[in-house]
Order: C-alpha cells, then structure tokens, then sequence
C-alpha cells in the first residue's frame, strides 16, 4: 500500500468503478483500489461499515489502520499478495473490524483482480460487508459441522482398532493394540482398564495409562458391586453418564478414582459366541453422557476387540498344540557323547507368526553306537500339519532302529526310504544321516534330498561340506534308485560339524546358494561354544521371521578322554581251515597276557572261541577276528567278530541234555557288555571286558 502523502498519478478513467445501486440495497459496500498509486476509494455504505467519515477519510488505504487490527490486516495483505502470486482473479475473507467505541464487528470482503495485457496487476475492487448475524449462523452450521465430524472419528476408532487388531495374532498383540491405537485418544478417554474372564473371575491384563486401575481390582469376582463385573455379568454394556452417578451407583470404586477427574465412564462386556470373555472400561474427564451413536459405535468396538481376543485364544491354543505334539515327536534328551560337545535346537514355524496348526516334520536325533561312533541325523517331512508331525515321529524311530542295529549309512538311508514308501503316505521327507568315529575322527555321511552340511573348523572359518546325495526319502524307493553315495571326511578335535533344515537358510527371494554362504559367515562369526552357537543361529532365525520351522544341530568333536584305542590286533580265519582257527585262538591267549589281562583270560579265550566257532558253523563263511584294548575311565578289551551272514543270532534254550545253544548265555554271563552290528551284508558280534590298568 502507498504511503500517506504519496505523489498522485494519473488514474484510469472508469475510476472509480460504477457503482452499483443494487449492492447499496443489500447493504453492501464497494471499493476500488489502485495498486500503482496505491489509491483506494470507497463508496458511502463501505464508510458505514468501516465507521468512518468521507471527511475522515483521505483515500490512502494507510488510513483505515485504526480502524484494522494489526494482526487481520497482516493477514488480509498475506492473502491478497497469495492470491496476486499465485494469478488467482478473486479471494475472499473474514476479517474484523474496530469500531469507534472499540468493539469488534465481523465484515466478509470479496475482492477481484484486474491485470492489463502484459498479466501485470493493476487494480483490485470488490465489495465489503457487515457479517455478524451472518458468522452467528456459520457458528451453528460448525458446531453441527463439529458433531458430525466427532461421529465420524468415533466412527473411524472402530475401523482404525479393527485393521491394526488385524494383524495381531496372540492375546498379547490384542492388548497392545487396544493401549497403542490411535482410535482411543480420538474418543477422548483418560484410562483404560481391560480385564479377561477366568474362572468366574476377572483378571485385568492391560491398564493405560500406567497405574489407571484401582488398587485391589486386578482380580475381581464376576458378583462384586463394580462395573466391568457388571458388564460383564448381564452381558450389557454399563454407561455412567457424570461423576454423580458414578458416585451414587459405585460407591466402593468411586473413593478410588475422584482424583482422576471422571466426569463419565463406559463399561463394555467383551462377548464371543454369546459368552463373555472379558471386559473393557473406557473412563472421560469433561465430557457427561453418550448420545445413541456413541454408545453404538462403542459398542461395535467392544465387539471387535472381542473377536480378535477370542481369535487369539484359539491361536495360542492351537499354538501350544502344536508345539506341544512336536515336542513330543522330537527326542526328549541328547545323551551325552564322551569325545564331543553337542547342542540341538528347534524353533517352531509359529515364532514367525503363521497361522493355523502349522505343525512341521522338521526333526533331529542324536543316536549312540557301538565302538565310540555316534549317528547324528537332520530331516525335513513335506509338509506342515499333524500328518507331517506324525509320519516325522515314526520315520525317526525306524531311523535310530537302523542305525543302531549297525547298518552302514547307506543302508540306513535306503532302508528308511523304503519304510517311508510303505507307510502308504504321499509325503515324502529330506534327511541327512552323519555316522562319526570320534576316536578317530572320521564321519560318513549319506544325503537324501537336503541341504548339505558345514563345518567349522578349529580356528572359527566356516566351511560348506558338499555331499553328493540321492532322492529324498520316499521317492527315492518309488523310483527304485536307493543309491546314496557315502562321503567320507574327517572331524579333527575342535571342529564342528553343523547340520540343519532349510528354515534356517532358505529367504523368501533368496538364492539356495547365497542363503547357504549368509549361514557359513554367522557360524564363522559365531562363538565357540556349541550352545551359545546353536542359540545366536536360532536368535538370527527369530530376528529374520518366517513361517518355516528349523531344526539344529551342532557337534563339536573334542580331545577323547575315555575308550581311547591303545592296541589292535586282528586274524582272518577261513572255513575249514584248522591252523587259521588255532592261529586265532593264540592271538586271543597273546594279546590277553601282554594286555595285562591275566586275570580274566579264562573268559576272555573261552568267549572269543565260541563267538569264532559259531560263526565257522553257522555262516559257512569266512570270520575276521578283531582284537582292540580301549583305554579312558575304565580300561576294556573289545572282541569283535564279522561274517558275511546277515542273520541276528538268537537266544535259545538248550534244555537239560542239550549239547547247542548255550554260547549266548555264556556271552551274556562273562561279559561286561556285548551287542551285535549289521555290517553291509554281514554282522559283527562284539563284547567288552573291563580289565585292569598296566603297572
């Protein structure tokens, strides 16, 4: 605007603009401002509402700053100058007005700009007027405008509460739901108080803000005198509609909470399949009453707060099924293997939030063997569901079976695949079965469809063993190749072997390969310990999600303190040959005395006889003696007899004349220990004797 004394210059001459007589009739003013000589004139009715004087006024728009408030002025300026920017034609406003006597009247302004040729403001007119009744009906029109604009918040609580309790899976994902959406503050609510039912009481799981609830209600019976116990007892919602009624009809209850200033409180049942489950308070400070579209919108929140508890129920149910079943289907305990640290561990698919029975066929075992071995086994059944768990449990045990009847892994492998295709299921599984000597260190291993091994050496580098392998089990006997290729290496002390399923490695996107490198550098960058391993590997899973389970186990080979073999010795006899037998008896007399075992060389010779006579009689095939003193927490001398027949010797009774069956029984009786191994297409019996350490 022009400054008071500023030089006129020559005026447009259609200024100012015509008026018109009609806007006089509605009581409207007019002006017509010049922006180069910052003139502005006005007609008599925009006098009046300015309340000012043709005498008073001097046609600088500067002259009318008395009369506009510094704080409305600017803002019409920012608003003229926006819409002069921005190459609007016209704006419009509120503004007020001070009038002589200092009061303060509302007036409504519509200006329209005028630009030459070039796009150059020139001129601004427009009219002005007197809208104080005017505003007082905008102000009713806002106050409805406000309530429905309310309506429509409390409306969008429900809709916000019930996409976020979408995603919420357990009963605790529920109630930080409940305590962190955004819904409730738009209600208005001081506190919040939500409680479960459990039998026939009242338990409160969540309370917001902190210290909301009253002390002595966190459990409370269904029959006492409060209002969620009421809610919850006649299945209807409880509305408290002032602090007067809150006091009259809660007596015991109101003394507690006069200090948060409740002016009104609502107290939803929280009801499922026509039972309550819980119940939920929503306690305002100044606000009294509900309308019927706030207790019903409350109400839709009560009920879908309901469902997703119930939902959520049922989840954790079907969860603790779930991993309760798989549990049992995994061994109870390892057992403790002398020359090796071990750690096994299994996370379930519902860590990663799935929903249904996901019950996996994912599974691990640890089996003891003879001779200082130990068989470690991985696997995988197709499939998530009870029927997975189920033929996991028994494709386990015939495994153990397998293996501990001494079969050598492939056979293991093959044996189990056949199992598994008569079991009269469609799913098949990946397995990985790892036989380790830890007295020497040597391990085989025998592949059917799963991932492949790592191991970890001495000096923390992490390494991908890869094992030529077979078809999965199952199919491999479908489409008759129970060819598994044994891969033999060695475990030195300090190394580790880990086996695992795919849910440890496999990432939504990812490669195969890539997410078997990503699983080699967190073991390399793992700790030592087999334990704390095991956990960081699993505590990566977790971090990671997904729905799969995964299935864990690391062995770690380490010095052996116990059956240490110290000697071997070791005859071949053949049938039908005499000298080859007495050779073997002289090797058995020898190795007793020089083991130092004199005194139990009776049993020793007496036992080794009979084992090498029946095999002679009884296979029509070769026998190979083996002879080996194993030294640790008691020092033992092993027997071990290998023919070629596969056929289990039986224990019979040889009656009172009976001349045949009695070699068992004197295994049984002079032996320490003694057990039988199938060996490819034969079978080893072996027996230990304690004997005495050498001076």
């Amino acid at each position: 605007m022009a400054e008071r004394g500023a030089p006129t210059l020559s005026l447009p001459a259609d200024w100012p603009a015509n008026r018109d007589p009609i806007l006089a009739l509605n009581r409207m003013g007019s002006f017509d401002w010049d922006l180069d000589t910052g003139l502005l004139s006005m007609d008599a009715q925009a006098h009046e509402i300015f309340d000012v004087t043709p005498e008073e006024y001097d046609g600088h728009a500067v002259s009318l700053a008395p009369r506009v408030p510094g704080g409305e002025g600017h803002r019409l300026d920012a608003l003229v100058a926006r819409a002069i920017k921005e190459g609007r034609e016209n704006y419009g406003t509120y503004i007020r007005l001070r009038r002589r006597d200092g009061t303060l009247r509302w007036v409504y302004t519509q200006g329209y700009i005028r630009r030459d040729e070039t796009g150059r403001p020139r001129r601004v007119f427009g009219i002005i007027r007197d809208a104080t009744e005017e505003l007082d009906d905008i102000a009713g029109r806002e106050e409805r405008a406000a309530r429905e604009a309310a309506r429509r918040d409390q409306t969008n609580v429900v809709q916000i509460t019930t996409a976020a309790l979408a995603h919420a899976h357990t009963v605790q994902d529920v109630i930080d739901v409940v305590k962190d959406t955004h819904g409730l503050p738009l209600l208005g609510s001081t506190s919040l108080v939500l409680g479960l039912v459990e039998a026939g009481r009242i338990r409160l799981v969540a309370e917001g803000p902190e210290g909301a609830s009253v002390p002595g209600t966190r459990i409370t019976r269904i029959d006492e005198p409060y209002p969620m116990s009421e809610a919850v007892r006649t299945l209807s919602p409880r509305f408290i509609e002032s602090a007067q009624d809150f006091a009259d009809l809660y007596p015991i209850l109101w003394p507690h909470i006069t200090g948060l200033d409740i002016t009104s409180a609502a107290y939803l049942p929280l009801i499922a399949q026509g039972r309550p489950i819980g119940g939920m308070g929503l306690l305002y400070s100044g606000r009294h009453g509900f309308s019927t579209e706030e207790r019903n919108v409350l109400v839709a929140l009560g009920s879908s707060i309901a469902q997703s508890l119930q939902r959520a129920m049922l989840y954790e149910q079907e969860k603790d099924l779930a991993q309760g079943l798989q549990q049992a289907m995994l061994p109870r305990t390892i057992p403790s293997v002398p020359g090796a640290d071990v750690a096994v561990r299994y996370r379930s698919g519902y860590a990663g939030g799935s929903l249904g029975r996901d019950i996996g066929g994912d599974w691990y075992d640890l089996i003891p063997l003879p001779g200082g071995r130990v068989g470690a086994v991985i696997g995988d059944v197709q499939g998530h569901d009870t029927h997975a768990a189920a033929v996991m449990g028994q494709l386990r045990i015939v495994l153990r079976a397998y293996a501990a009847e001494g079969h050598a892994p492939a056979t293991v492998m093959a044996r189990a695949s056949i199992f598994l295709r008569e079991l009269d299921t469609d799913r098949f599984a990946t397995c990985l079965y790892a036989e380790a000597d830890l007295s020497t260190g040597v391990v085989q291993v025998v592949r059917a469809g799963h991932i492949d091994p790592l191991v970890r050496t001495g000096d923390g580098a992490c390494r991908r063993v890869e094992v030529e392998g077979g078809l999965p089990l199952g199919l491999s006997a479908e489409f008759g190749s129970l060819e598994y290729p044994v891969c033999a290496m060695e475990l030195d002390p300090g190394q580790s072997l880990i086996l695992c399923t795919d849910g440890l490695v496999e990432q939504p996107g990812a490669d195969l390969d890539d997410g078997m490198r990503a699983l080699a550098a967190s073991v390399a960058a793992g700790p030592d310990d087999v334990r704390a391993l095991a956990d960081r590997l699993i505590a990566l899973a977790e971090a990671r999600g997904g729905d799969d389970d995964v299935a864990l186990l690391v062995l770690r080979r380490r010095a052996l303190t116990e059956r240490r073999p110290v000697g071997r010795l070791q005859q071949h006899v053949a049938p039908g040959d005499p000298e080859a037998l007495t050779q073997a008896r002289h090797m058995v007399g020898a190795a007793v005395r020089s083991w130092g075992a004199r005194e139990r060389s009776d049993e020793i010779e007496l036992v080794a006889d009979e084992l090498i006579t029946n095999a002679l009689m009884h296979t029509e095939g070769a026998a190979v003696v083996t002879l080996r003193v194993l030294s640790g927490t008691d020092r033992r001398l092993r027997v071990e007899v290998e023919d070629s027949s596969s056929a289990l010797p039986r224990r019979r009774e040889p009656g009172e004349q009976g001349v045949s069956g009695r070699g068992l029984l004197l295994v049984d009786r002079l032996t320490d220990v003694w057990g039988v191994e199938a060996r490819g297409g034969g079978k080893c019996l072996w027996c230990e004797f304690v004997v005495p350490e050498r001076d």
